[in-house]
Formats: C-alpha cells, structure tokens, sequence
C-alpha cells in the first residue's frame, strides 16, 4: 500500500502560552492538491513551516511519503526533505533575468542540464520567450509562475504555497489559480495551499482542511466541506449561511419557513443551516411552484451582474433575517413583498440556545 504524500500523527506547536498547531492528526495521499484554510493566526502557516522543516514540532510526528522527517528522536533537514517553496510576495532575486531565478536552485547539475532544465519549466508555465526578462518587467502573474518554475525545477515531491495570490487583483487571482492548478495537476506533485479566501480554498483543492485556533476541525473535499459542514463554525467559515431555529423529529425539522427535509436524521432543538442559493424567492403576486411559502419582504439587494443578493425579513416573525442569493431575471427593491421557498434538504446541529430562541417567539 502506497504511505500518504504527508501524514501528520498527533502534532502540536506552541509558542509560548499560543497554541499554533493543536494535536493535528491527518492524511494527504500522493498527487493531491490540499487547502489549508482558516482565519489569519489559526496555524495555517505554522502547519506549512513544520513540513517544510522550518519549525519542529513539540510532540507528534511528521511523515512525507512515508519517511519519517520529525518526531520524538527524529530529524531530517529541510534541504532534505525534498520540499518546495513559493511564497506569497514571490521573493524573486531582482538583479538576476528569469531563467537565472530559476536556474539558481538546480545546483550539483552541469551548466548545460541547468539551462535545459530551467527553459523546461518556463515552457511549463507558458514563460518560455520570457527567460532573459527581468522580475520588475513582469506583471504579477507572470512574477507568479516564474516563482512557480523556480520551486518545482529541482523536483521536489512535496510543492508548500503560502498565500501565493494575495498580491494578485481578483481577476488575475482567479485566471493564475487556475493555470497553476493545471501545472500541478500535469506534474503530479503533490502540494499544499495556504489560504483564507474560502472561494480560492473550494476551487483550488481536491482536499480542503478548515482551521481554527490551531485544529484541523473539518478536513474533506470541496463539495462534501460545504454541503455537510461538521458544525456549524465550519459552516459560517466555509461559504454564506442562514441560520434558523427549528424543531427536528427524525427526517424533517419544523422552522419559521415550514417543515424542512433532513439531510441526516436528527432531534430536539436545532440551528439549520441554509445556504443563500437554496432560498428561491419570488414577489408575492407571482404563482409559487410548491405549497410551502413563507411571506416575507426584502429589506436590503446587491446586484453583481450574474446574480444578486437579497436580504429579506420574514412577515411572521420579523426578526428572522435571511440572505438568498437568486437570478437577475427579477430585479428586487426595498420594501417589496416575495415569497420564499427553501430547496432540497437542510443540515441540522444541535443546538441548546435553539430551544430559547423558540421559547421567544411563543
């Protein structure tokens, strides 16, 4: 059975009284593309320094490929570790061309295997005519992928990337992640992505692991992250949520927007969680597709061209407020009466101030 590409068992870091890494105990098999994501100061790139074997961890162990490079008797520098880096401002050298910030980690290999191996990974990231151009004559997503070529020209097995779009405008952002994706994807290395940016974290990894104060609290796909959130902190962090109080009785969860369908089986007081774009809503004069709807009026709208968010306030209970993200079809305002449908099924957590919530309205 091939070892996973990293695998951390029971790992903590402190600094001082600060707990950065909090007895993280996970898997990332071989190829894979993992997201770290979390708030600034939760341990994203603590957890990103103890695998590149900048920090040792205090207790647990670190495997790469089934190697151990930290524990309680062992070591193993990061010059061998086989582990790259790309770091968020690029740290290019500005006095050198291209092809020379790339060439410069390929050392032990004859002149002429360092140059073909450089020009190799410039044609890798689609710099290939760049090579004798210099770093401040690039924009930043070409700055981007030279840092790229330069960290995966000595072959390392395990590629580490700490907030590498940050400098970037949102729509370099999103074109750069997605053509280093594709590079990553086409080398098979295995590598680590440090973000706070949930939309980067869910179209970027095969694997996402949301932390928070120091622990790996959810670690799953994209899909599965979002859709069945562990707990609601999870849910809040990854994505926009509603949340409602509700009654659950096995499969279905009564709630101010009528009896609700269970993803998961559940009882009791509960907080459900409804995404934005599983509210449907309609003004209050056109015909609704199902029985189930709630009056309700709009209280607030922002419109970015695709679609727009609208806030409502249900008219039964005021003080339920809800965001529904919905098509341009019908452009709402202020004050204007809809109807509101919830889609498909709904998670439940447990939740003991549920009950008071509920109490309140009665």
């Amino acid at each position: 059975m091939t070892p996973p590409a990293i695998q951390f068992k029971g790992v903590s870091k402190r600094y001082g009284a600060l707990v950065a890494v909090d007895t993280a105990t996970w898997a990332l098999p071989r190829s894979q593309m993992l997201v770290l994501l979390g708030p600034s100061g939760c341990g994203k790139s603590t957890t990103l320094r103890l695998i590149a074997g900048l920090e040792n961890p205090d207790i647990g162990s670190i495997l790469l490929n089934g190697r151990e490079v930290a524990g309680e008797s062992v070591w193993v520098t990061p010059e061998q570790r086989r582990v790259g880096l790309v770091f968020q401002d690029y740290a290019l050298f500005p006095h050198l061309s291209v092809i020379d910030n790339v060439t410069f980690g390929l050392r032990g290999l004859a002149s002429r295997e360092r140059q073909a191996r450089a020009a190799a990974m410039l044609d890798l990231v689609g710099l290939a005519d760049l090579g004798d151009r210099m770093p401040h004559q690039l924009s930043g997503g070409q700055q981007q992928r030279v840092a790229l070529a330069r960290a995966i020209a000595p072959q390392p097995e395990i590629l580490l990337l700490d907030e590498p779009f940050s400098n970037l405008d949102a729509a370099l952002r999103a074109q750069v992640r997605a053509e280093i994706r594709a590079i990553l994807k086409q080398t098979g290395i295995t590598s680590v992505f440090v973000t706070h940016d949930q939309e980067e974290a869910l179209s970027l990894g095969d694997v996402v692991a949301v932390m928070l104060d120091g622990e790996v609290v959810q670690i799953a796909d994209p899909q599965t992250l979002y859709t069945r959130p562990v707990n609601r902190r999870v849910a809040s962090f990854v994505g926009e949520a509603n949340f409602v109080s509700g009654t659950a009785t096995s499969t279905t969860v009564e709630t101010a927007l009528g009896r609700l369908p269970l993803v998961t089986a559940a009882s009791g007081p509960v907080s459900v969680l409804i995404r934005p774009e599983a509210l449907h809503i309609v003004p209050a004069d056109a015909p609704a597709n199902q029985a189930a709807v709630v009056a309700a009026r709009v209280q607030w709208r922002e419109f970015y061209g695709h679609d727009q968010r609208v806030g409502v306030a249900l008219e039964s209970d005021p003080g339920v407020l809800l965001t529904a993200r919905v098509p341009t079809t019908h452009i709402y305002s202020d004050g204007e009466p809809v109807s509101v449908q919830v889609g498909g099924a709904v998670i439940a957590f447990a939740d003991s101030t549920a009950q008071a919530r509920i109490s309140d309205r009665a």
